[in-house]
């Protein structure tokens, strides 16, 4: 007698994975059986039907959808080099939830990197052969030519953060104005008044909303921003420190900084010390990112999180659903979504 409804080892519902280790077949095979697969052995067949009933197991929807799909393969492209995808945590946090949505599906990720003229020419010829089902774009600068290009060659496209306020892809993005908010607010609270900023690259969305909630936070508590503490960055910690070292030349009063990465905050931390300003008795610092960094900073650094793994798999979930949406591309465009996702701010020595 089989029980339906079975909870898989996990607490949630029943995975490919369990379905697998129960029939003592690997992943694939459980796969072909549910999708209908000929090339499967009646013996195997009868296995794995036993376990998905004995487990319970619901195939995910989409990923049954996608059964029928021309590649089974979707592309995570990075219009940056290489050096940066490797070193910023942001990149390592999106690729292990674009991972987890994919865990439970038969389709295959593909890494393209994108950052140069002659790598963007060549992604063009990729994807103008439909070798992918459909793009997931990071890391999107105001002027990128790649969103435009996925609308034009119709293929299903996501992307992490609105390249502007009238985004016509959709997208997926933490709430940056809220998180820099959070930052200022909980500076003002501890008594901070001179606070600066050291932005993020200034074409990309996302940084200027936290420099817009930089601002506003600034000004409801009575100290209008000044411009002059507000310095360029580019999220990386070279650019943290030659912003930092550019603020301590202009305001030498300020005492506090929020840095719109926790990499850039690194960046800032180094300034700081070899000007002989003490974190946080002289200078307080929060970073964005909440990342493995931020931890291991000494002091521990005060940051936004933002759920970068929540945005890579609800950026994968709904890539598959485009995916396996056959309307007409026209259809489509009324239903495109711009999620956005709460941050939190997690306090720590540094502030």
């Amino acid at each position: 007698m089989t029980s339906h409804g079975v909870r898989g080892r996990s607490g949630g519902r029943p995975t490919l994975e369990e379905v697998a280790a129960r029939a003592g077949v690997g992943r694939g095979t459980v796969s072909r059986v549910i999708n209908g697969s000929p090339r499967v052995s009646e013996a195997t067949r009868a296995a794995v039907e036993a376990a998905v009933a004995e487990l319970g197991y619901v195939p995910n929807t989409a990923a049954r959808a996608l059964a029928a799909n021309r590649t089974d393969a979707i592309a995570l492209v990075v219009p940056e080099p290489e050096t940066r995808f490797f070193t910023e945590p942001y990149f390592s946090d999106m690729l292990r939830g674009v991972g987890a949505a994919l865990s439970d599906t038969e389709m295959q990720l593909l890494l393209i990197f994108a950052g140069s003229d002659r790598e963007r020419q060549r992604l063009a010829q990729y994807l103008a052969a439909h070798r992918v089902d459909g793009v997931l774009l990071v890391s999107v600068h105001a002027d990128d030519p790649l969103p435009d290009m996925l609308s034009q060659l119709e293929i299903p496209a996501v992307i992490s953060g609105p390249r502007s306020a009238d985004e016509t892809l959709t997208s997926v993005d933490s709430d940056n104005y809220g998180g820099a908010r959070q930052a200022v607010e909980h500076l003002v609270s501890r008594g901070r008044r001179t606070v600066a900023h050291i932005t993020g690259r200034p074409d990309v969305y996302g940084a200027q909303r936290r420099v817009d909630g930089y601002r506003d936070a600034l000004r409801e508590a009575g100290h209008p921003a000044d411009e002059l503490l507000i310095e360029p960055g580019d999220f990386s910690e070279d650019g943290g420190r030659r912003a930092m070292e550019a603020l301590l030349q202009r305001r030498p009063d300020l005492d506090a900084v929020f840095a719109a990465s926790d990499v850039t905050a690194a960046g800032a931390r180094q300034a700081l010390r070899e000007a002989g300003r003490r974190i946080p008795d002289d200078v307080a610092l929060v970073g964005y990112d909440d990342s493995a960094i931020a931890r291991h900073m000494e002091p521990p650094l005060t940051s936004v999180r933002q759920p970068i793994e929540e945005m890579g798999r609800a950026m994968t979930d709904l890539l598959l659903r485009e995916v396996a949406d056959r309307r007409p591309s026209a259809t489509r465009e009324l239903e495109r979504r711009q999620m956005v996702l709460a941050t939190e701010l997690v306090e720590r020595a540094s502030s």
